[in-house]
């Protein structure tokens, strides 16, 4: 390897060598792929094979129990780590570790996921994807001893790969990356995010044909007035997502209650989950299928297949009530699947939802009669786009995404108007997209502000002193100087027995007083202490801690644990020292 280094270094530019190894990642993620769809599909067509289609059936109250059981127990004892949220992931660690993801991450997330899916837990493969190529991506430029800012453009280009060898869409994967995990564009990032793209999807081309995922054929040609349908779907869409995201989050917080029971979140999760299933099959794996029946169906019998395998079977009048029923349950099979220990994102969820929701509204539109006619296969896709994008934040994403996945390029207009719509509605309520806003709850979100940024990548860890002389409150006022004398700082914490900061001395308050030895047994630390002008927590926000000792005035802070026991101090110098250095690196990169 050492020898390929320096041939490397002599015969290639950093440039060159950069295009080199996006058309590999391109390939392995391409690759990745298709081996985790192939697996998803082996898997479910075992299990589910000799399903009755005229009636419910009861393995699929077994079958997502087994998948998240089995997923666990890989988790816990292949991988030995947290490969959950995948996009989350890749996030955080293109700013806050460099974009060091580790080596597991390019096979783990695949097999845990293909487990999970393949045996009806309701989420999607591509989270998982993004993760294993940005970790593939970032692991070959580890090998090759790239620098950061390299590493994160290849972190970029592992994920743009993995969104477009999944969905065969280059141009899907690119913005993406742009949008979502905000990889700065510029020429330099354009060419080998391109060429990752581009590879990833001539290869799925290879593997598995050239036809676009949904076979789409414009039935009814967009007119200008569906313009008012367009802007009311996008409206319809955002309070859709923003109810996806608000439920999310709170089946997060339940399910991360229960994290010290692992058997008790499976029990839970895995009863909701089987029990959702039962009700409504096509809650079972990804859900695409059942978008491609409400986006090739014209008649009431074509999208009453989605009844198929289910207590609704032969009722096509319950249709409307159905789908209804399935855009509200769909978000906790989601929380319930990676809750108690599933893998895998919600980037196909919001699809699902977003279909079964442009359906609902175009078809109770058309029942109804609100207005012009409004096709239901075109809604679906635009539904499709607008709730992803609100989700996500990303309108470029969603609206090349349904474009290159279909063909449907002649929705151009239609999927802009949703997609605007929906995002800029969902703004007013959600600044973040979902996988920011996990980082943004725990104060962890880099931005391109630099100088929350910095603060972001700070820790109280990096800023904390424990050096410091302490003082008892019986102590004498001699003894209290005699403490002074080895002392480095202008103040001595005042702490009881058990370590409870109870107050302070100020050195250059009681310096009237220092040197009167008639006072050095009379007087004691308690009677000339003085309370600390506010407390830090160790896990406190640097953002928070810098506001407290703007409003404070003062130059150090004590650093206490939940019972106040003292831990250190914090001095401003210290702190606005490393802020200036921390801006300082971000810019230069």
């Amino acid at each position: 390897m050492q020898r390929f280094l320096t041939w490397k270094d002599n015969h290639l530019t950093d440039r060159q060598m950069t295009l080199i190894l996006a058309f590999f990642i391109g390939l392995l993620a391409a690759v990745a792929a298709y081996i985790l769809h192939w697996l998803i599909a082996q898997i479910q067509l075992m299990l589910t094979d000799g399903f009755k289609e005229k009636s419910s059936n009861w393995m699929y109250l077994v079958f997502p129990v087994v998948g998240i059981y089995l997923t666990s127990l890989f988790v816990k004892y292949v991988v030995r780590d947290n490969i959950s949220h995948g996009i989350t992931r890749v996030l955080y660690a293109i700013a806050t570790k460099r974009s060091r993801l580790k080596a597991h991450n390019c096979w783990s997330s695949v097999i845990a996921s293909a487990i999970t899916i393949g045996f009806g837990g309701s989420v999607g493969a591509e989270a998982p994807i993004v993760l294993t190529g940005s970790a593939i991506g970032s692991n070959l430029g580890q090998l090759f001893k790239l620098d950061n800012k390299t590493l994160m453009l290849l972190v970029g280009c592992g994920a743009a790969a993995g969104i477009a060898g999944i969905f065969k869409a280059p141009i899907a994967g690119l913005v993406f990356t742009l949008e979502v995990l905000m990889v700065d564009l510029s020429m330099a990032s354009l060419l080998p995010i391109l060429t990752a793209s581009v590879t990833a999807t001539c290869f799925s081309y290879l593997f598995v044909g050239g036809s676009p995922m949904y076979s789409f054929h414009l039935d009814s040609a967009w007119t200008v007035e569906r313009v008012p349908a367009c802007i009311l779907l996008g409206l319809f869409s955002a309070f859709v997502g923003l109810y996806f995201m608000r439920a999310m989050t709170a089946c997060e917080g339940l399910f991360a209650r229960l994290k010290s029971h692992p058997y008790v979140r499976l029990v839970v999760g895995g009863v909701v989950l089987s029990s959702l299933i039962f009700f409504f099959p096509v809650l079972y794996g990804e859900g695409y299928n059942s978008l491609g029946i409400l986006i090739d169906g014209k008649t009431d019998a074509d999208w009453g297949q989605i009844l198929n395998n289910s207590l609704f079977y032969g009722h096509d009048n319950l249709l409307l009530c159905y789908v209804a029923l399935v855009i509200l349950t769909k978000v906790f099979a989601t929380s319930a699947t990676n809750g108690s220990g599933g893998v895998g994102g919600t980037f196909a969820p919001s699809l699902f939802i977003g279909g079964f929701s442009g359906f609902l509204f175009a078809r109770m539109w058309n029942v109804y009669q609100v207005g012009i006619y409004i096709p239901e296969k075109n809604f679906t896709l635009l539904g499709m786009a607008a709730v992803m994008a609100a989700v996500m934040h990303a309108p470029l994403t969603g609206i090349f995404l349904i474009a290159e996945i279909t063909g449907g390029y002649e929705l151009f207009i239609p999927l802009i108007i949703v997609s605007i719509v929906a995002v800029v509605t969902i703004s007013i309520f959600e600044t973040h997209s979902i996988y920011a806003m996990r980082l943004a709850r725990e104060g962890r979100l880099i931005t391109h502000h630099t100088d929350k940024a910095a603060l972001t990548l700070m820790s109280m860890d990096s800023v904390i002193v424990k050096d410091f002389t302490s003082v008892t409150p019986d102590m004498t006022l001699g003894q209290l100087v005699n403490a002074i004398s080895k002392s480095h700082t202008s103040f001595l914490p005042v702490i009881d027995d058990a370590g409870t900061l109870l107050g302070e001395v100020d050195i250059t308050k009681i310096r009237h007083i220092m040197f009167r030895t008639e006072l050095y047994e009379r007087l004691k630390v308690r009677q000339i202490m003085t309370p600390v002008p506010a407390t830090l927590g160790i896990n406190d926000p640097m953002e928070e801690v810098m506001q407290k000792f703007d409003t404070k005035n003062t130059n150090y802070l004590p650093v206490t644990d939940i019972n106040n026991r003292l831990i250190g101090y914090v001095s401003r110098t210290r702190l606005y020292s490393m802020y200036r250095k921390t801006v300082a690196d971000l810019s230069a990169e």
